[in-house]
């Protein structure tokens, strides 16, 4: 009996992708490079499931496949649909997933290869890997250490002066090319600012600490040896990379250089969703792919789209149809409707948020629950006045962003002290524990870290400092706890006991902060190691803080309020955009360069995209604005976002609000409705 074919539910484009340079009976060897362009909604998820399936049913070793995501969970998603691909086929297997032993995030991947490489490449392999806050940390030490905190001058911030770190690292390019492009406003310190990023380098390599750009970095440096290059590159017969338009130029540079004609590489993504330059993303990377291969890269292109109607499809292609770059495609779907997406003209943003107050509910009460519509705007901000009408009319929101969980106070302290047990080179680390002790100061921390220095990095050199007298109780505790023999994860439970009594003074009592330390205990009973569980924290950390203990929503349903960017990979049944005029899509500090135009157009495009039967553009007449450098607010006029021209208006129902008839105030010989209006009072 014949095998059914894992790929017989696939559109043909799908399969084309799926099976590219594969034959019946003939293993899979590395050969021409693929690029899979997959619009928005096209299976692209599915697509890549199906390519790594099938190239294991052609007798490619999973341990020789590379897959390259920007998530965890999305390296977790890919082996759970491969293995149902491949069950379907016959392959099952004791295992519950695909043993894809190189799947995972970038970085993931870089800290993996880096610890296996430590010893050839003059790397302590028991090196920490710093979370954004830490780094800042670190690098804030470095800047006292300098006296830039003290320069006559106002010096930037650490967070800043990290920003433009970062920047250069994942732009590729030297710091001061970065400033002259995209922080002009720092080039008055731009020598300091050097000695500052240099000075940063040493203390990390002095202390055996690499933060997340570092992995990239050192990833990429370590494949700009050729011999270690080949060796490397030699391990994966095939490389697999989703989300290609979000990788910056040094995540390209690593691809080029552990295959340098790409063969064997299969790269998916969409260029018309590369939103995020902000983050060092390059949309050259996804367009110029196919001829940085020898021989060019083979394109095969995703338009059936399995989300949106096609009405809404029809607006998004005549979105990305006015730019002249990038691959052409044309989305269409099977989903036939008649309802166009409505261009919401509002008399100002009160009537703005008003309007989608009203439409929620009123989408509520025909039967599509909260949860599956959602409000988003091209920043956060921009939500400001809309949560007040909610609020207000008591409808339940979230909003994505907000305080991230490893940003929390309480959850650094936790994790400064595990990094300390860790690695006690780890200054940053071994400052903010010391100075959670009672009577323990910047002077005496400092001091107190010297010594674990000047023993080799060990801990037996703060048994010999008498500590501060307020702080003798929890130092003797903290040395018992520094020297206890305990395994993993059990050394956890002490030192969260220790630094409990610790947090209620610093804190006070709080509730969500206990759980918040469940939650850290409960991820470090998913690993075996200390470092495992801190690499685990640092390269994949939960969203945000809270996010697992919080109160619940009213009738466990709510309305989703989200930037565009927060949005992207995400979908609703009805989307309000919100602020669909110029100045804010696009935003007006990107109309001065053609790139960072050609970027808001497709943030809209992506906007649109995200919608599966409703579609609401709210365009407001007037918006209050105070002009910079103005000390008083004015009404100002605000005109129909650029992205949306005349020519374009006939795919969309217009719709004014408050409606003509609403709002209009009473005439001689109307008829008042008094009863409704005390009626109204209780609803």
């Amino acid at each position: 009996m014949a095998l059914p074919d894992p790929s017989q539910h696939l559109n043909a484009a799908q399969r084309r992708a799926a099976t590219f340079g594969l034959s019946p009976g003939v293993p899979a060897l590395p050969g021409q490079a693929l690029l899979v362009v997959a619009g928005a909604g096209t299976g692209k998820t599915t697509t890549l499931a199906h390519r790594v399936a099938q190239l294991v049913l052609h007798g490619a070793d999973p341990a020789r496949l590379l897959l390259l995501t920007f998530t965890r969970r999305a390296a977790d998603e890919m082996r759970g649909r491969a293995s149902a691909i491949l069950a379907v086929h016959g392959r099952r297997s004791s295992k519950p997933s695909l043993e894809l032993d190189w799947a995972g995030t970038f970085h993931g991947i870089a800290a993996r290869l880096l610890r296996e490489y430590a010893d050839r490449i003059g790397l302590d392999a028991g090196f920490t890997i710093l979370d954004r806050a830490a780094a800042e940390d670190v690098l804030d030490l470095v800047r006292a250490d300098l006296g830039l905190d003290r320069s006559p001058r106002r010096f930037p911030t650490k967070a800043t002066c990290l920003a433009a770190y970062s920047r250069a690292v994942n732009a590729d390019l030297p710091l001061s090319a970065v400033l002259a492009r995209d922080l002009p406003w720092l080039l008055p310190v731009a020598d300091p600012l050097a000695e500052l990023c240099a000075a940063y380098v040493a203390a990390k390599q002095r202390q055996a600490l690499l933060d997340f750009d570092d992995l990239l970095l050192w990833w990429a440096e370590v494949l700009g040896v050729p011999t270690l290059a080949a060796e490397i590159g030699a391990r994966f017969d095939f490389v697999l990379v989703d989300e290609f338009q979000d990788t910056n130029p040094l995540q390209g540079r690593i691809l080029h250089r552990l295959k340098p004609d790409g063969r064997g590489v299969t790269a998916i993504g969409d260029d018309a969703q590369a939103i995020f330059a902000f983050r060092g993303a390059t949309v050259r990377n996804i367009r110029d792919f196919p001829n940085a291969c020898d021989p060019p890269a083979a394109i095969v292109t995703l338009e059936e789209n399995y989300r949106s109607t096609q009405p809404i499809l029809d607006l998004a292609n005549a979105v990305l149809r006015q730019s002249t770059q990038g691959y052409r495609k044309a989305l269409r779907c099977a989903r036939a409707s008649r309802q166009r997406p409505w261009l919401v003209v509002a008399r100002d943003e009160a009537a703005q948020a008003a309007y989608v107050a009203e439409q929620v509910l009123a989408t509520r009460e025909a039967g599509m629950p909260l949860r599956d519509q959602a409000v988003l705007a091209r920043t956060a901000a921009h939500t400001a006045r809309l949560e007040v009408e909610l609020a207000r009319r008591d409808i339940p929101f979230v909003k994505y962003g907000g305080l991230r969980f490893l940003e929390a106070a309480h959850v650094r302290d936790m994790l400064a002290l595990v990094r300390f047990l860790e690695n006690p080179r780890d200054r940053v680390s071994g400052f903010r524990l010391l100075k959670l002790l009672p009577g323990v100061g910047p002077a005496f921390a400092r001091r107190a870290l010297d010594a674990v220095a000047a023993g080799g990095a060990s801990i037996q050199g703060l048994a010999e400092l008498p500590p501060p007298p307020a702080a003798a109780q929890p130092w003797r505790e903290l040395l018992d706890l520094l020297a206890a023999d305990l395994g993993w994860p059990a050394q956890l439970g002490a030192v969260r006991r220790f630094y409990e009594r610790l947090m209620v003074e610093l804190y006070g009592p709080a509730p969500d902060r206990l759980l918040d330390l469940d939650q850290l205990e409960a991820m470090a009973a998913l690993h075996a190691t200390r470092r495992g569980f801190l690499d685990e924290v640092g390269l994949d950390p939960p969203a945000a803080h809270g996010d697992l203990a919080g109160i619940p929503h009213k009738d466990d349903d709510y309305v989703v309020l989200s930037t565009i960017h927060s949005a992207k990979g995400r979908e609703w049944r009805a989307v309000y955009l919100l602020y669909v005029v110029d100045g804010w899509i696009p935003s007006d500090l990107a109309t001065g360069h053609a790139e960072e135009l050609e970027e808001e157009r497709r943030l809209l495009y992506v906007a649109v995209t995200r919608a599966r039967d409703q579609l609401h553009l709210l365009q407001p007449l007037r918006v209050w604005l105070r002009p910079q450098g103005s000390g008083s607010d004015r009404w100002v006029a605000a005109a129909r976002s650029r992205f949306l021209p005349a020519d374009l208006l006939h795919l969309l129902e217009a719709r004014a609000w408050p409606p003509p008839t609403a709002g209009g105030g009473t005439t001689a010989g109307t008829t008042v409705d008094i009863a409704a209006a005390v009626r109204a009072r209780w609803r």
